[in-house]
Parts: C-alpha cells; sequence; structure tokens
C-alpha cells in the first residue's frame, strides 16, 4: 500500500506522461494484461485510457487491470488511470520515476 506522500509524489511524476495503454470496449484480454505487464516492468508508473462512457465500468475495469497485473492505483481523473508497481531491477533509463527515499 502507498503512503499518501507517495502517492502525491507519483501524481506529480504522472502528470506530464502520455497513456501507452489503451483499453476499448472489449474490455480486459491476454494482449492488455500482457501489454500492461511489460509496461510496469519497463516504467514502473504508466498512464492508460480506459474509453468506456460508464463510470461504475471504468472502475471496475482499472481494479481488474490492477489486480491481474499486481499494481496499484495512483490516481483516476475520468478515463484515464495511473498505475504503479514497484520493479527492484529496473532500468533507470526506462523507469519514470527515482527510487524513493
Amino acid at each position: 500500500m502507498l503512503a499518501s506522500s507517495d502517492r502525491k509524489r507519483l501524481r506529480a511524476i504522472a502528470h506530464h506522461l502520455d497513456p501507452i495503454l489503451m483499453i476499448g470496449d472489449s474490455g480486459l484480454s491476454s494482449g492488455v494484461i500482457d501489454e500492461c505487464e511489460r509496461a510496469l516492468t519497463d516504467h514502473e508508473l504508466i498512464k492508460t485510457k480506459i474509453h468506456l462512457d460508464d463510470r461504475d465500468s471504468r472502475r471496475e475495469l482499472g481494479e481488474a487491470l490492477c489486480e491481474a497485473v499486481q499494481a496499484e492505483v495512483v490516481q483516476r481523473i475520468g478515463k484515464t488511470l495511473v498505475i504503479y508497481r514497484a520493479n527492484p531491477q529496473a532500468n533507470p533509463k526506462l523507469s519514470n520515476i527515482r527510487r524513493f527515499s
């Protein structure tokens, strides 16, 4: 579980990120989950877009995605979801964040 100070720091970093993953009406597929795994392994912090109109459906889909990849929701704004999963062996050239002190 992320502390509120860590969550705040991650939100500030994510502000400048472009969405890496787009999820459409077909929802979660093995391809979406695999791509999310790859992106979290490379970057640790990613922004996704969930293109569903229903707010509750977006929330459920986001929670299911995070559960599938063992990540945490950092922020939800409209159709944008920011998720984080720590990777102690992340490549600093690819990672969006610096280690927490």
